[in-house]
């Protein structure tokens, strides 16, 4: 969890890590001889890493990356804050189901419904 809390701040860590959360296209990242990819996959792995280990201190990493201006980023945030319930960023995200990307406007509402719906 620390780990992905790092390089979703944009700290380095160990290759090991980038290559188990973003598999083998993960390999630019961790090998100066391949073809750079955009950084912004690596906040995205950071996060899926976050849906599945978890600790309540990551959650204000998560709400500054549903601001993010890559729409994946957005996209996945929105997937940890529902995983997570986290009621806190139920503001942010109903603005999100106006973004300007399908994507992130369909998680958003899924997570809303998430947030907001009693369990049974």
């Amino acid at each position: 969890m620390a780990g992905c809390l790092d390089l979703l701040g944009g700290a380095e860590v160990d290759s090991a890590l980038i290559l188990g959360l973003g598999g083998p296209p993960a390999r630019w990242a961790v090998n100066p001889d391949e073809k750079p990819g955009p950084d912004y996959w690596l906040r995205v792995w950071a996060l899926r890493g976050l849906l599945y280990a978890w600790d309540d201190q990551a959650e204000p990493s998560v709400l500054h990356a549903l601001t993010d201006e890559a729409w994946r980023v957005r996209e996945m945030a929105i997937k940890v804050v529902a995983r997570h319930h986290l009621d806190n960023a139920l503001p942010v995200v109903a603005e999100l189901r106006q973004d300007g990307v399908a994507r992130v406007r369909d998680a958003a509402h899924r997570a809303v419904r998430s947030l907001t719906v009693a369990d049974d």
